[in-house]
């Protein structure tokens, strides 16, 4: 019998899971997950992203073992999974619902996974001491859930996902169930824990902004296919698609015709006649409809001589709205009424008028020739 070469030995450099041509069905005909290729590298921090119902959950539960992928391979560590049951793939697991259990208290539901383990009475009590430390909850030990903050029970969830030393950690939206300003913290806590102990993890969340503070890459999932897999501020700033640029983030969408391509700019006529200049990042061809995607930030108000601007039009301003640090101006322009252009506190933008008529401008570069959503 010849090795299928599933077994390999894993080297340094080698990804610590690698998804080979994965393919999930739940009922023999829609595919939840389609022909999924994805590295995860050792001590990275993966974000998956997306919708309800775009497989990124569907894709963590396969890694962790909760569901068997109907087509393809997942590999840790050099290592098939295919016939390795849950609790012998050293994987470590935090759900958004925490599943504490309620009548233990905090040092027993660290110490359920060691025992699991088969780790020595003797060790327990360091490998507890050193987690909670790890998670800011030293003296605890003796609460029951019930006595804890939503926010401290999620540390403890993440403490028992790390006290066994698991070779990756699995999130699956773990900071749902609490208020924006706890979530807020937490995640910038969840990253510098990540920092300090370089371990591996994968993180599953529907929330862009999330994704963007603790991730070192995200993979933004849609319709069972990644759409794009980078760092973050490539994901923002240079979106592949017209679904990536409108799921993360705020985005202005124009929509239009190619009318020209001469080297790394297009000429776009919109559906109003206005011709606007862009760069063609996924059009090839002059009569390609096109999504032009915009954000907020980019444009300037009122541009003078020394601002470049390549694309200046007349825009009808809207609704003010303001917002602290910035202000929100609604404008109607270039045949979009809910076209968004966000001024920085100080900038001038409360000298408008709803209805007033403004100059409005953009460097051509900022604006992305995508496919035609």
């Amino acid at each position: 019998m010849t090795d299928s070469g599933h077994n390999r030995v894993a080297g340094a450099n080698e990804p610590l899971v690698r998804f080979e041509n994965v393919q999930k069905t739940y009922d023999g005909e829609i595919l939840v997950v389609k022909d999924l290729n994805l590295d995860v590298e050792r001590g990275e921090f993966l974000t998956l992203l997306g919708p309800s119902g775009s497989g990124k959950t569907t894709t963590l539960m396969m890694l962790a073992g909760f569901e068997s992928a109907t087509h393809g391979d997942i590999i840790l560590d050099g290592r098939s999974l295919k016939t390795v049951p849950p609790h012998k793939r050293n994987i470590g697991m935090v759900f958004q619902n925490y599943a504490l259990f309620p009548h233990m208290t905090v040092y027993e539901n660290l110490a359920f996974p060691l025992q699991c383990h088969g780790v020595d009475k003797s060790e327990q009590e360091s490998k507890i001491n050193a987690a909670l430390a790890m998670v800011e909850l030293t003296g605890f030990e003796r609460r029951r859930p019930g006595q804890l903050s939503g926010g401290q029970q999620q540390r403890v969830a993440l403490a028992r996902a790390l006290v066994f030393q698991p070779q990756i950690v699995l999130m699956d939206e773990p900071l749902g169930a609490l208020d924006k300003k706890l979530r807020e913290q937490m995640q910038i806590e969840m990253k510098h824990i990540h920092e300090n102990i370089g371990l591996t993890f994968v993180y599953v969340t529907h929330d862009q902004s999330e994704a963007l503070t603790m991730s070192n890459r995200i993979a933004v999932f849609n319709d069972g296919i990644i759409q794009q897999l980078d760092d973050p501020e490539t994901l923002y700033e240079k979106p592949k698609n017209a679904f990536v640029a409108e799921f993360i983030g705020e985005n202005n969408q124009l929509f239009g015709t190619v009318k020209e391509i001469s080297g790394d700019r297009c000429q776009v006529e919109l559906d109003n006649g206005q011709v606007i200049a862009a760069l063609p990042v996924n059009v090839s061809a002059v009569g390609e409809r096109t999504t032009l995607s915009l954000r907020p930030e980019a444009v300037t108000v009122e541009p003078g001589a020394n601002n470049n601007c390549d694309d200046v039009f007349t825009a009808k301003v809207v609704e003010l709205i303001y917002m602290g640090d910035h202000t929100r101006v609604r404008v109607d322009t270039c045949g979009n009424d809910e076209f968004v252009i966000k001024m920085p506190r100080g900038s001038g933008a409360r000298s408008f008028d709803v209805g007033q008529d403004i100059k409005i401008g953009w460097q051509s570069q900022d604006c992305r020739a995508l496919d035609a959503a």
